[in-house]
């Protein structure tokens, strides 16, 4: 027999590889399209995001006038004018708020489909939420910033290596936001009903993740145990005072290598999670 005729095709080592990371991408694209359809909420959405903008700057500025020195928290005022205006554009970026695909489809039993692909839940859903965020930072990030930068004086960063940290830093917040949500949301898969720890999120996430107020208004001993054992603080605080530049470049590069330690943790969490809840719905027949 010819030798030729004899060999049998072999896959190459690098092929899955390859074919992950062109799902994984297929996926990002696919998220970022369908955020992309709503072109009305979009504009509706930055909107919102430029007056409440106002009112925040105006509030946390008058704090600041009113305080011994002008420094509530260590924040010159162009840096609070910084932290409102960036944290209204990271608000669709991070994306704190309104997830419930997860639970809707534990409800409906729709959950089924999605553990029957090739790609598991967790990577499936963290892929189309990396594609939201990316169109969240192209459509949304830069009209709030821009009318912070028109109407009041914005600190600017005087480090090399403050945008590149922050960068990073809204990556990891990303990725931290979406474990948690999926944590959350994964309680539908015990209480059939989510609503409850969906809503309580909802509340946490906002107060304790720096959106309202910067957390370093809170005393010490409240700020210490809240940042280093929630992960909560690095979802806004954390990129919000990187690109203040709140702190030293040792302490920025020390907040964001504590986000790498968050995003690690909550990515693994929502995968044992995801694995006891299968195995939940085996046992049940589901």
């Amino acid at each position: 027999m010819d030798q030729r005729d004899a060999s049998v095709p072999t896959i190459s080592r690098i092929g899955p590889f390859r074919a992950s990371v062109t799902t994984f991408g297929a996926l990002i694209g696919s998220g970022f399209r369908r955020y992309a359809t709503y072109r009305q909420a979009t504009i509706a959405g930055t909107f919102t995001n430029v007056v409440f903008g106002f009112l925040r700057c105006y509030v946390l500025l008058a704090v600041a006038e009113g305080a011994a020195g002008n420094s509530p928290g260590g924040y010159a005022p162009d840096q609070l004018a910084l932290y409102v205006w960036v944290g209204q554009g990271l608000l669709s970026v991070i994306g704190i708020w309104g997830w419930t695909e997860l639970a809707d489809r534990i409800r409906s039993g729709d959950i089924a489909a999605d553990l029957l692909r090739p790609i598991g839940p967790v990577t499936a859903y963290l892929a189309a939420d990396l594609g939201r965020a990316l169109h969240g930072m192209l459509t949304r990030f830069g009209p709030p910033l821009l009318a912070g930068a028109v109407f009041f004086p914005l600190h600017t960063p005087a480090r090399w290596q403050t945008v590149p940290l922050f960068a990073l830093s809204i990556m990891l917040a990303v990725i931290i936001c979406f474990g948690c949500k999926y944590l959350v949301n994964s309680t539908a898969y015990w209480l059939q009903d989510a609503r409850g720890p969906i809503m309580l999120w909802t509340l946490g996430s906002g107060v304790l993740g720096g959106l309202y107020f910067p957390l370093r208004l809170l005393p010490e001993p409240v700020l210490y145990p809240l940042w280093l054992l929630t992960p909560l603080p690095s979802l806004l605080q954390t990129p919000l005072d990187v690109i203040a530049e709140r702190d030293g470049p040792v302490t920025q590069s020390a907040l964001v290598a504590l986000q790498v330690v968050w995003a690690v943790i909550v990515l693994l969490l929502a995968g044992l999670v995801q694995r006891r809840a299968e195995k939940r719905l085996v046992v049940q027949g589901g």
